[in-house]
């Protein structure tokens, strides 16, 4: 027997009023309401992401820098404590657009001027702090980032120095040389492990979000203006990319303690 809606609702009442706020960090699967409570209940950092929407070669999906900066985010945040994510950035400057250059030279890519970034960080900041927010990570999975975040935190740290706000690059995340020096120490080259799309970045991919990889199409690099791949992919597995994926993790975490005195 099909219910009327009003048995429908009554029967769903109960079970709304017993829900509880989910097991997430992340900003956009939460409610405002939950936001407040959470604020309310000491939670006062918020970590900002930025990724990229780019070539990583014919194996790599365009979204990597959001699928691991998604994981990155999660783990660091859950790490610190106290701490919420903010929905990943995904338009950077990538390049120009007429004549195309750098990302801009393949299918896919989106890229915006430096400034408008910038304004873009700036903005989502401001936003946050006016919600309450007291420590602000800007952390990013791509390296033409790191110099609009730190930018971005030194202005904004100029401006609220007085207000007990801070805002930190945390640029361990993507600088930390402990994954590279470990993958040398397994015998891998320089030319294997590469800058962009290679044995480092195909594997912490491959651990993260390894339904994002084409294995089938992995190749060594022809070079970035030939196939976008700079290193050697074929070589990749999730177990050199967990390794890898826990230094960058450890190194921001601690990168964030010892600068916020924590």
């Amino acid at each position: 027997m099909l219910l009327t809606r009003s048995v429908f609702l009554l029967l769903l009442i109960p079970a709304l009023c017993f829900s509880q706020t989910p097991d997430t960090v992340f900003l956009e699967d939460l409610t405002w309401t939950e936001v407040r409570a959470l604020l309310d209940g000491g939670t006062d950092t918020v970590i900002i992401p930025t990724a990229g929407t780019e070539q990583n070669g014919p194996h790599v999906v365009l979204g990597k820098h959001k699928y691991r900066m998604n994981a990155g985010a999660d783990a660091i945040a859950r790490k610190l404590g106290k701490t919420l994510v903010a929905p990943v950035i995904v338009h950077v400057p990538e390049g120009n657009i007429d004549p195309p250059s750098g990302h801009m030279l393949f299918p896919g890519t989106i890229t915006i001027p430096e400034d408008v970034f910038q304004s873009l960080l700036e903005h989502t900041a401001r936003s946050l702090k006016a919600h309450g927010f007291k420590k602000i990570l800007l952390i990013g999975d791509s390296g033409g980032n790191q110099a609009g975040m730190k930018a971005v935190a030194n202005l904004l740290n100029n401006a609220w120095q007085s207000e007990g706000i801070t805002v930190l690059h945390v640029s361990a995340w993507y600088d930390d040389p402990g994954y590279r020096n470990y993958l040398a120490s397994k015998g891998f080259s320089e030319s294997q492990i590469g800058v962009h799309a290679g044995l480092h970045d195909t594997s912490t991919l491959l651990y993260v979000a390894p339904e994002y990889v084409r294995v089938d199409t992995m190749e060594p690099g022809k070079g970035f203006e030939i196939d976008g791949v700079i290193g050697d992919p074929t070589l990749s597995t999730p177990e050199l990319g967990e390794v890898g994926f826990e230094i960058a993790v450890a190194a921001a975490v601690a990168q964030i303690k010892s600068e916020l005195n924590q």
